[in-house]
């Protein structure tokens, strides 16, 4: 593979990647929730920022593009509909847009419900998708400027890549989103199965991610919204997927 990356620590729960091009050098922030943790990785790694590709405009994943910016003279790089809610972007896209890293190519994604801009970048090559909000380990994120049926449209987006891409999400929410997932399917054996592996890893202070989007399919119930047996446990036989999914939502705020 031409592509390598570093996942560390920003913030309270936040995660931060970088996205580093062996060919060429080029290294992308995804996101920037923090400039220091950022430099650090950067310090760690040995690589030199170039790009920060932003997936939407909340402060916890954008805090460091200025500091960044102003330091590194990178390219910023985020969603048409967002350009006007994030600092210093330099170049704006949309669903079908090719954003290169030196030799590596991602496909961009337009997955709303999150806010109104989120996009997600998919570098097909590499079987790599960075999501940020939209999709996280048995879980999604809340749906706040769009319509659950945006979220649901969306999530079916990403549920649609390979099963063995792997996926990095804005948040260590793993724990939390499975205690919530086995009230919705509690009998599901691979459901349980990453729950004991999700405990072993946090006891020995690792992270829970990248996740696979073929594991997220077996134990993610907002990815599996469209199953009979889903839809039975909510109370919802035979509604249609994206009610489901509204209804698994609203129990998860409430949680």
């Amino acid at each position: 593979m031409a592509a390598k990356t570093h996942q560390f620590n920003c913030l309270s729960d936040n995660f931060g990647v970088l996205l580093h091009d062996t060919a060429t050098g080029r290294t992308a922030s995804i996101d920037a929730p923090d400039a220091a943790p950022v430099e650090a990785a950067l310090a760690h790694t040995g690589w030199t920022l170039t790009d920060i590709l932003v997936t939407h405009h909340h402060g916890d994943h954008t805090a460091g593009i200025p500091a960044l910016k102003k330091k590194y003279q990178c390219r910023v790089v985020a969603s048409r509909a967002d350009a006007g809610r994030i600092a210093d972007v330099d170049e704006t896209v949309g669903e079908g847009d090719i954003v290169r890293l030196g030799e590596l190519s991602g496909r961009v994604l337009e997955t709303p419900g999150h806010t109104a801009g989120h996009i997600c970048y998919v570098f097909d090559s590499e079987k790599l998708a960075f999501v940020g909000d939209t999709l996280f380990s048995v879980g999604c994120g809340r749906v706040i400027e769009g319509t659950m049926e945006q979220m649901w449209h969306s999530l079916r987006k990403l549920r649609a890549l390979p099963d063995d891409t792997a996926f990095f999400c804005g948040h260590e929410y793993t724990q939390a989103n499975i205690r919530f997932a086995r009230t919705i399917e509690p009998d599901n054996p691979d459901l349980q199965a990453r729950a004991r592996e999700v405990d072993a890893l946090r006891a020995a202070g690792n992270p829970t991610l990248p996740s696979t989007i073929g594991a997220e399919k077996r134990t993610n119930c907002f990815l599996r919204a469209d199953l009979p047996s889903v839809a039975a446990a909510v109370g919802l036989a035979g509604r249609s997927a994206a009610e489901v999914f509204a209804e698994i939502r609203k129990r998860k705020n409430n949680f």
